[in-house]
């Protein structure tokens, strides 16, 4: 495997190298989660689902309350995460829209 060096920004952020998120599947709005190594000088990088969505048979309908309710703490941690980065994004073309 290749080495890829990245610089940790002021801000915390990183980019990660097209090659890997290529191979890794990675796309535009995945939701990742980082977590710690036992050694404390690794960190795990991986995409996670926020929901295993089943279609329903019917026409009963769901809230998105009552979705969202449905959820496990962490993947409503992770569903506002993603819905936060979408309203900054769209705050971000608002203002860029009307300069």
């Amino acid at each position: 495997m290749k080495k890829i060096y990245r610089i940790l920004g002021k801000r915390g952020r990183i980019t990660v190298p097209f090659e890997i998120r290529q191979s890794v599947g990675f796309k535009q709005n995945d939701i990742l989660s980082f977590s710690e190594s036992e050694d404390g000088r690794t960190v795990v990088v991986r995409r996670e689902r926020i929901c295993d969505c089943k279609k329903t048979e019917g026409n009963e309908e769901v809230t998105l309350y009552d979705f969202l309710n449905g959820l496990t703490p962490e993947q409503q941690r992770a569903a506002l995460v993603h819905l936060s980065v979408k309203w900054a994004q769209s705050q971000g073309a608002e203002k860029d829209g009307g300069a």
